[in-house]
């Protein structure tokens, strides 16, 4: 056969096509059977077990990863595997969400009778309003298509988009309805780089007791210096007898003294340093942290309690270290 690039694109540009128009269909046929899905689940006090034969089993176990990520719990339960036992993960307080394109898997059609018998709520994903799944199922949500896009109209194509696509409308909507925010998804997705920004606190990735630089007001320039060699973070807090904060002196101010011809040996720390610093709360997130150096073009921020005392530091580098930028 030869090979045509021509024909290669448009084949390609049909099948965006043929999904498309299988997705949009979906819209017009979404009405009530999909509010008392949604409704129903949310009053649940199980799970949602998501099951499906085939390329319907594949979509079904994205769906339940989508709605466990959501704040939706859910699991997926191969029907050949429920028949053989797997059934023991439903329980009658759960909702089962059955996924097929015909309705007519002799694999669900083995188990959707025991599943009714146990009093769990069956939704019901298929583009067959007369099967058996339809017939089985308390809520129907059509997944039908016009056509696959596949040439010869047999491989799912449409089909499987239609129903993936009617599974992102369900976690969705419940999500928006549970509440379900930023920090909720961080909590459920603490690998990810929101969760780490939205559940990493100063106080887990700052430097403290002996590791954060400190020094006296009365301390001798070259004290102060080599306190700041000894920590490494370019820069010194000055504390007063109780720890609270007073002032900073970073490499930039020396190299500020150096320009402008101070005698070094002269001068002590309250002589040269910032008062009224920059600073971060313990409980304040990372993420803010580095907003504020952001904001400021500092590579280091002090942190400090609610008296202000000082309790420890954060470097740009820390932040980094722990992915949080």
């Amino acid at each position: 056969m030869t090979f045509d690039p021509t024909q290669v694109l448009r084949r390609a540009q049909q099948t965006f096509d043929i999904e498309a128009a299988a997705v949009q269909g979906l819209r017009a046929r979404t009405g009530a059977p999909f509010v008392e899905a949604v409704r129903r689940v949310l009053n649940s006090q199980g799970r949602v077990v998501v099951t499906g034969m085939g390329k319907s089993g594949h979509v079904g176990r994205k769906i339940a990863a989508t709605l466990a990520s959501t704040g939706t719990p859910a699991l997926f339960v191969h029907p050949a595997e429920a028949s053989h036992g797997d059934l023991g993960m439903i329980t009658t307080a759960d909702v089962v969400l059955a996924i097929s394109n015909s309705g007519e898997s002799a694999e669900l059609d083995a188990i959707l009778p025991v599943i009714k018998r146990l009093g769990a709520l069956l939704i019901g994903m298929t583009g067959g309003a007369q099967s058996s799944l339809a017939r089985h199922a308390d809520i129907v949500l059509d997944s039908g298509v016009e056509k696959e896009a596949c040439p010869l109209n047999l491989a799912p194509t449409a089909s499987t988009t239609a129903q993936m696509a009617l599974g992102d409308a369900l976690a969705v909507a419940l999500l928006e309805a549970r509440g379900f925010g930023t920090e909720d998804f961080a909590r459920s997705h603490p690998g990810g780089a929101l969760g780490r920004k939205l559940l990493t606190h100063v106080s887990d990735v700052m430097r403290s007791g002996s590791a954060v630089p400190r020094v006296t007001p009365d301390t001798p320039f070259i004290e102060l210096m080599r306190e700041m060699s000894a920590k490494g973070l370019g820069a010194s807090a000055v504390v007063d007898d109780a720890g609270r904060l007073l002032g900073i002196f970073t490499d930039g101010d020396l190299r500020r003294l150096i320009e402008n011809g101070v005698d070094l040996l002269s001068v002590r720390a309250r002589d040269v340093m910032h008062a009224q610093p920059r600073r971060t709360r313990v409980d304040a997130l990372a993420v803010d942290a580095a907003d504020l150096m952001e904001q400021h073009r500092i590579t280091c921020v002090l942190v400090c309690d609610a008296d202000d005392l000082l309790v420890g530091a954060v470097h740009i580098g820390d932040l980094m270290r722990a992915k949080v930028i």
